[in-house]
Parts: C-alpha cells; structure tokens; sequence
C-alpha cells in the first residue's frame, strides 16, 4: 500500500524543503521514545539524544535537534543550494530529505542534527511497552 502524504511533507521529504520553525509536530516535543524516517520506518533518532529546540544556536531553533543519529541510519549530500554551504541529512535506507547536520558551536566537537518534524514519526516508550 502507497503511502499519502501532505503537499508539506512532499516538499520536505522529496524536494529537499524545510518546514516553518517552531509549526512542527516535534520541536518542543520531550517524551520518551524513538523517532523514525516518516516515508520508510526506518529507525532514525533516539530521544535521549535530542537537544532543546527552543534554546540551540539562533538560526536552529525551532526543528527537532538531536545531538546524533543512531549508526548507519543517515547519510550525507553537500547542499549548497539558497548560496549557503550544508550539510544535508537523508535517511540511509529511502533517500529521503530529512534536514542539515551542523557544528555544534556551543561544544566543540559535537553536531546539531536539524530536522523536519514532517519527516518524521515518533513511537513513545510507553507504545513500545504496551505491545511488548
């Protein structure tokens, strides 16, 4: 069975779009659980590893921020598209679009993984543990 998705999704997952900051589903969004790649399920992004959205580096705020990926789970593309130097962030197993990686200025060494909440799906431990 195909998959429907929103005209936004659409942009956002298959045109390389981002959302409006601060209007997603996910960007404040502190509950226990994992976060999955909207078009395919694949298991992207755990939430202990996900940073405050509303504090992060101005320009960041407002799309779910995660300090990493889990392993294997998303691949690169340099994006140098509206005259600005990137790095884009694509779901390994699909393709497609989910947002930037950046430098975490804040901690040397580190990386801000922006993404769309459009992009993405989110099951709560809680889910996990009623199906167990």
């Amino acid at each position: 069975m195909k998959k429907e998705f929103t005209e936004e999704e659409k942009h956002v997952m298959h045109e390389g779009g981002t959302e409006r900051p601060f209007t997603g589903r996910y960007w404040n969004m502190n509950e226990t659980g994992t976060y999955a790649c909207k078009s395919c399920g694949q298991v992207l992004f755990d939430s202990h590893t996900k940073l405050d959205s509303s504090q992060g580096p101005i320009g960041l705020q407002g799309w779910p921020a995660f300090s990493q990926a889990i392993p294997g789970t998303v691949t690169f593309k340099e994006d140098t598209s509206m005259g600005m130097h990137r790095t884009e962030v694509l779901c390994s197993k699909c393709g497609v679009h989910l947002g930037h990686v950046f430098d975490n200025v804040e901690e040397k060494g580190t990386q801000h993984y922006c993404v769309n909440s459009c992009s993405l799906s989110f099951e709560s431990q809680s889910q996990k543990n009623t199906e167990l």
